[in-house]
């Protein structure tokens, strides 16, 4: 009894350092105020749009429907503004006259239905509470039938928390009776409510508003009563930094704008913007309680896995299958149900977060990353009390003894690992680079990470300088979750076969791994074995069939004599995702491959089947019918299941495919895909595969015709219409392919959903039997790089066509222009002929892009015949083709103009010939002289943003006057061998010029009088040997906007020897770049250190740049690059290099390609 009470004391002892509150179990959160319908509109900003949508719906009477009252849930994250878009669209003057009652009902956390109901019953018939029984539901819903019953009427909800089904359906029944058309919205933060109670298709999801809208709710609170604009200005600029800190939540904008209302002290906005949502007291925010609303009432096992997530920093973008791994990893998914998987169990926990909106989508390439929002974030943090923390640059280590789940950001630098030391009970260390994280030195993971015995999650990677792991691995005994990704490791040590209850073990783009351990035999939990894209990884250890709990295995590879065999896989049946077989040509017999029992597999959704054949191995198969029959027998026993979703062949040596590919019992199969299968002479039957979306087809160089086997049931009665949900078919690199025919059936149904057809690298293919109509084609490409296409055939009957890509077509003409195409690109001299000819011809069309290329032929493109819809036009290699342009084209869309080595006849181009063009780009149009305005026009180009003239040997001169184009950002002007001058008074006609190139212009004397505009950012100079004589003259000195300066080449009236001169360069510079000075002895002391701000120098091509200056270079320098510098190389090697100590405290250094420094 005594030592109980000792350890009850124990406990009461570590109350405070655990952070844990009195409070009573029944105890609930602070209910919310009570919302009412009132609204003060001028308040509002950025939800029009969001109002118009919902007073839609409102308005719809849809007789058709099936519910005479239709549930509008209004869903989205807390202090959003899912109340004040309600209340907006409750009082819309148009809402008011459609129905004939409305209510107002706030709900919230407690859904009482008698409450709700007597609350809605008060509301309807304007009676107070008393009027009403409290106890009688009977009493209350045939009280509030009478007062709804064929009336129309709308009903607000707000803030419904309720998720149980049933006590829905109980309070719904006297809303039945009103008339049809009536209408209920219902706000709530859960997904799961309007899933439940909603009527509509889908719920409306509130997003967050947009960084101006929430800046004007901030400034009408904040700026109320300041008076003072010098004092605005300032605060302004603090202003629209807390901004971006409510990352669209109107609730923080309104919260911290009035927390600072009337205040002028700039201290007190600094403080306001540096500080964390939980610094302000709940009296005096809004936003921390509005929040932690949402947290608490999430169940116990959510909330764990919520505050986990405050290891990882602001805006850190994440999966849902690593996320859950993490879960996984430590403990936090409780599994009720043994049939249950436990990543099924983190899935469901990982979706109800979503639901209720802690998590929200985000879209990065195909797959679904996901984030946090900043102050759902903040709540992470505040209620993780410090055991969740990530190392990030600027921020404190703070208190590593009590740190117990640690993540590492991009950017951080290595002196900070020292302090991980300290946190002995660490359980969890995550690395966040998803690029090259160097810091990371093998010293520091071998001798403090892996010293750190409570790990259970260990992921370092992108640690590209971890070549290998101490043996001392297999002492943390507690590691469950081990992610070695894209590290530079070649072999994992075998005491690693120790880590017995090690779950998770990801090795991706390990690119010189070259073995597994051979014990890996031995990690009887390992759920999870991702080895994607090791190439140098040519063998399994043997018994890995023995790892039963497998769930997730990336790749086997079938081993020659005495490596893994494939009948390995016999017992692995729970594996899910993908598995990728390689080296298939190793597997011994049919009846070994049949072992593998890919068909019972049912959990896999991809397969990948590698044959590894060389690509002259074809001619020797051909010569091998046993080795053909041999990859045909293989491949009919690697039958997968009929739930496979995607299947990938490759390098298969089979003169044709097993009966299995293409029969219409895989009905789950969206994707296929067939690469260099260069003996088969046929494609599979896979015209009756029901849920085919996408099927990419290249290198079937066996195949010379594709005919009626392609729909498949050739014969037969098909199952379902040929390719009926196929919608997107390529082919490429079939080099024996002439023909494709029977594409049609009787009733013409085939290809009836195809939406992008790819013909690429097949120069044989002479005839295509098209269907009578593809009527969902929206994209077209034909196209054989650097060659002519032998296609005879006319194009398809296409409706839909949107984008048409065409190569060099001789053979084709286009009879009539398609009125839905948007986009053409179409080379040879038949093929842009006949498109120039119906433009001249008066042929209407909605053409947006024109691409023509490659035509040999003297015609001419008549600028008023183009079509008024036309935005973007390039002309490619047609020397011939005139283009005359005489006046402007007042009604003319064109923004963009690209002419490259094309139109010799060319010597003048109007740049005021479309009235809206953005961007031109000139290369290589041999005769032209000039850039100028017509005649007829005023010479006032306000559209234009972008001007590149390149290797134009003949051109002279801009528009005399100067370029009258106030809105050019970008000026470029390339190997133009004649040009004397710039344009003129650029200062003050190109206010906004950004980014101004000049290279390989050797008559270029000067810049333009008056100097360069006051706004350049960016200059860059090469290769004018008379321009850069006269460098002393540019009076660069005095612009304080240029932030990116390059230089380079040689300079007349010999070399540069010494640079930057003192006073040449702004002292504001943030870049240098120095090249190809091949006379340059040494950096000048002087001009060098004036650059306070530099953050960038490289130096290219100076052979005789001897050191760098003793003196040092700028503290500010964070990254230095050297390249063709071999006396500089030598002395900044790291460490022992005479200039290193020079250069060691800049964070990223590259010599000749190699960073041999990153420190951030």
């Amino acid at each position: 009894m005594e030592e109980i009470l000792g350890r009850f004391k124990v406990f009461e002892k570590s109350i405070n350092i655990l952070g844990l509150i009195n409070k009573s179990v029944d105890e609930k959160p602070s209910p919310r105020q009570p919302t009412t319908s009132l609204i003060e509109e001028s308040e509002v900003f950025g939800r029009d749009g969001d109002k118009e949508a919902i007073v839609n719906l409102l308005l719809a009477d849809d007789h058709e429907g099936r519910n005479k009252v239709s549930v509008i849930p209004i869903i989205g994250m807390g202090g959003i503004g899912k109340t004040t878009l309600a209340q907006l669209a409750y009082n819309d003057h148009a809402v008011e006259k459609h129905f004939n009652l409305k209510s107002w009902v706030c709900v919230s956390e407690e859904f009482d239905i008698i409450k709700v109901t007597k609350t809605v019953l008060c509301a309807v018939t304007k009676s107070n509470s008393h009027s009403y029984d409290d106890t009688n539901l009977d009493l209350l819903q045939n009280k509030l039938k009478e007062e709804l019953t064929r009336k129309k009427f709308l009903i607000v909800l707000d803030d419904v928390w309720n998720e149980d089904y049933n006590d829905w359906q109980k309070m719904r029944t006297p809303f039945q009776f009103g008339a049809h058309g009536s209408k209920i919205i219902v706000t709530a933060r859960n997904k799961e409510v309007a899933d439940i109670m909603g009527t509509t298709p889908t719920h409306f999801q509130l997003e967050q508003l947009k960084e101006e809208d929430c800046w004007q709710i901030f400034q009408k609170h904040a700026f109320d009563k300041i008076r003072d604009s010098s004092v605005s200005q300032v605060l302004e600029k603090i202003g629209r930094g807390i901004v971006k800190k409510c990352k669209g939540l109107p609730i923080a904008a309104k919260t911290l704008g009035g927390l600072l209302r009337s205040k002028e002290d700039v201290s007190e906005w600094e403080r306001v913007l540096k500080s964390e949502i939980w610094d302000f007291s709940h009296k005096k925010s809004k936003i921390l309680p509005a929040l932690l609303l949402s947290y608490n009432y999430l169940p116990s096992h959510l909330k764990r896995c919520f505050a986990f997530c405050s290891t990882f920093p602001k805006d850190y973008g994440f999966q849902k299958n690593e996320l859950v791994l993490l879960w996984m990893a430590e403990n936090l998914l409780q599994q009720a149900n043994i049939n249950k998987r436990v990543e099924d169990v983190g899935n469901e926990y990982f979706n109800e977060l979503v639901s209720r909106s802690f998590f929200q989508r985000t879209s990065i390439g195909e797959e679904s990353w996901f984030v946090m929002h900043d102050l759902a974030h903040d709540v992470a943090r505040f209620v993780s009390r410090g055991y969740c923390f990530s190392f990030e640059s600027g921020n404190a280590d703070g208190n590593m003894m009590k740190v117990r789940h640690l993540a590492v950001a991009p950017g951080v630098s290595s002196q900070r690992f020292g302090a991980i030391s300290e946190a002995i009970h660490l359980r969890s260390l995550l690395s966040l680079d998803r690029y090259e994280f160097r810091s990371l030195s093998n010293q520091v993971v071998n001798n403090v990470i892996l010293k750190l015995r409570c790990l259970r999650i260990l992921s370092l990677s992108h640690c590209r300088n971890l070549e290998q792991l101490s043996d001392s691995i297999g002492e943390l005994k507690h590691l469950r979750f081990l992610d070695l990704s894209w590290t530079s490791i070649k072999r994992l040590p075998n005491s690693v076969s120790r880590l017995y209850n090690l779950q998770t073990l990801k090795l991706s783009g390990c690119n010189k791994l070259i073995e597994l351990p051979e014990d890996i035999y031995h990690l009887i939990n390992l759920r999870h074995l991702d080895i994607t894209d090791c190439c140098y990884l040519n063998k399994m250890p043997r018994q890995i069939g023995d790892l039963k709990s497998l769930q997730t295995l990336s790749t086997f590879i079938v081993g020659e004599d005495n490596g893994a065999k494939i009948e390995e896989l016999r017992g692995l049946s729970d594996l899910h995702g993908h598995l990728c077989l390689r080296k298939l040509q190793n597997v011994a017999s049919a009846a070994d491959a049949s072992e593998a029992r890919l068909m019972d597999k049912k959990y896999l959704q991809w397969v990948h089947l590698f044959w590894n054949v060389k690509a002259t191995d074809g001619t020797a198969q051909r010569a091998h019918a046993n080795v053909m029959i041999h990859h045909r027998e293989v491949l009919e026993k690697l039958l997968p299941h009929r739930n496979l979703k995607r299947l990938s062949i490759y390098g298969y040596g089979g003169t044709s495919f097993p009966y299995w590919l293409g029969d219409h019992s895989f009905c789950n199969i969206v994707s296929i895909k067939l690469g260099n299968c260069r003996c088969c002479n046929s494609l599979p039957p896979l015209g009756q595969l029901p849920s085919l979306k996408t099927l990419e087809i290249e290198g079937l160089s066996g195949v010379v015709t594709v005919g009626a086997e392609f729909k498949g049931n050739i014969g037969g009665s098909s199952i379902t219409k040929p390719f009926a949900s196929l919608e997107f078919l390529s082919f490429r690199g079939m080099s024996a392919w002439k023909e494709w025919s029977s594409i049609g059936v009787e009733d013409g149904e085939v290809f009836t959903k195809l939406k992008k057809l790819h013909i690429y690298e097949c120069e044989k293919l002479r005839f295509v039997d098209w269907p009578d109509s593809l009527p969902c084609l929206t994209e077209l490409e034909i196209e054989d790089y650097g060659s002519e296409l032998a296609l005879e055939s006319s194009l398809p009957r296409t409706p839909a066509l949107h984008k048409l890509r065409l190569g060099v077509y001789e053979k084709l003409r286009l009879e009539e222009l398609l009125q839905t195409v948007g986009s053409i690109h179409i080379g040879g001299n038949n093929g842009v002929e006949s498109l120039i000819e119906a433009f001249n011809k008066g042929q209407t069309s909605f053409l947006q892009k024109m691409h023509i290329r490659n035509c040999r032929l003297a015609i001419t493109l008549i600028p008023e015949c183009l079509p008024a819809t036309l935005t973007e036009l390039k002309i490619m290699d047609c020397k011939k083709l005139e283009f005359p342009m005489q006046c402007s084209l007042k009604n003319s869309s064109i923004r963009r103009v690209k002419i490259w080595r094309s139109c010799d006849s060319l010597r003048f181009f109007p740049l005021d010939f479309a009235p809206n063009l953005i961007s031109l780009s000139i290369w290589n149009c041999k005769n032209l002289e000039s850039l100028g305005v017509s005649s007829d026009g005023d010479g006032m180009l306000t559209s234009l943003s972008e001007i590149y003239i390149g290797g134009c040997p003949n051109f002279v001169s801009f528009p005399k006057g100067g370029l009258r184009a106030p809105n050019l950002t970008t000026l470029r002007v390339e190997d133009c061998k004649k040009l004397k001058k710039l344009p003129e008074q650029m200062r003050n006609l190109l206010p906004f010029l950004n980014i101004l190139g000049i290279n390989n212009c050797p008559k270029l004397e000067s810049l333009p009088e008056g100097g360069l505009p006051s706004n350049l950012d960016t200059l860059e100079v090469w290769n004018c040997p008379k321009l850069i004589a006269q460098r002393m003259k540019w009076n660069l000195h005095a612009h304080q906007a240029l932030k990116k300066f390059t230089i380079g080449g040689e300079c007349e009236g010999g070399g540069v020897e010494l640079f930057p001169e003192e006073g040449l360069l702004p002292s504001t510079l943030f870049s240098l770049s120095i090249g190809n000075f091949p006379h340059l002895k040494r950096l000048d002391i002087k001009g060098i250190q004036q650059f306070t701000s530099l953050e960038v120098l490289r130096i290219y091509w100076c052979p005789q740049l001897e050191k760098l200056p003793q003196q040092g270079l700028p503290t500010s320098l964070k990254r230095l690059e050297i390249s063709g510098c071999p006396l500089l190389k030598e002395r900044c090697q790291r460490e022992k290099g005479e200039d290193w100590n020079t250069i060691s405290h800049i964070p990223s250094i590259r010599i000749d390609g190699h960073q041999i420094q990153c420190i951030d």
